[in-house]
C-alpha cells in the first residue's frame, strides 16, 4: 500500500485541477455557519445552518429541520426538512419532511410530501428527461 502514491485505486478519483475527492463526500454547513455564495460538490451537501446562494451538489443536499437555504438547490435528490426559499431541481426525488417549508417551485420525477410539509409554489413532475417538454397541464382545461 503505498500512502502517497496515486498510482493504486485507494476509492478517490481526481477532479480536473482540483485534486483528489472521495466517493460519497459530505460536506456540513454547521448550525452556527452562514455561506455567502455559491456551493457545489460532486458528494453530498447538509445545511444546518444558512446559506445564501445557490447550492448544486451530485448525489444529495440534506436541508436539515434548523437549515435554511436562500437560492436554487440543485442535485439528484433532495431532502428538506428546514426551509428553501428558492427553486428546487431534482434528476431523482424530492421529499418535504414534515417540517419542512420550500417557498418556490419544484421539478422532479419523485416526489414524497409528508402531512404538515409545506410547497408554496409550482410543482412539474415528469417522467422522461426534465428539460426536454415543456409544462404538463395537470387540469383538464384547454388554454385558448
Amino acid at each position: 500500500m503505498a500512502i502517497f502514491s496515486s498510482k493504486e485505486d485507494d476509492g478517490m478519483s481526481e477532479r480536473q485541477g482540483r485534486g483528489p475527492v472521495r466517493d460519497g463526500v459530505l460536506s456540513i454547513i454547521a448550525g452556527d455557519l452562514k455561506v455567502v455564495g455559491e456551493l457545489t460538490t460532486d458528494g453530498v451537501v447538509k445545511v444546518d445552518g444558512l446559506v445564501e446562494g445557490n447550492v448544486r451538489a451530485k448525489k444529495q443536499v440534506l436541508v436539515s429541520k434548523e437549515g435554511t437555504v436562500r437560492g436554487d438547490v440543485h442535485s439528484s435528490e433532495v431532502i428538506i426538512g428546514g426551509r428553501i426559499e428558492g427553486s428546487v431541481e431534482a434528476t431523482g426525488r424530492v421529499e418535504v419532511q414534515s417540517s419542512a417549508t420550500v417557498v418556490g417551485d419544484i421539478l422532479t420525477k419523485r416526489i414524497l410530501v409528508h402531512e404538515g410539509g409545506e410547497v408554496n409554489g409550482n410543482l412539474q413532475m415528469s417522467a422522461s428527461d426534465q428539460g426536454s417538454s415543456g409544462p404538463r397541464s395537470d387540469s383538464g382545461s384547454t388554454q385558448p
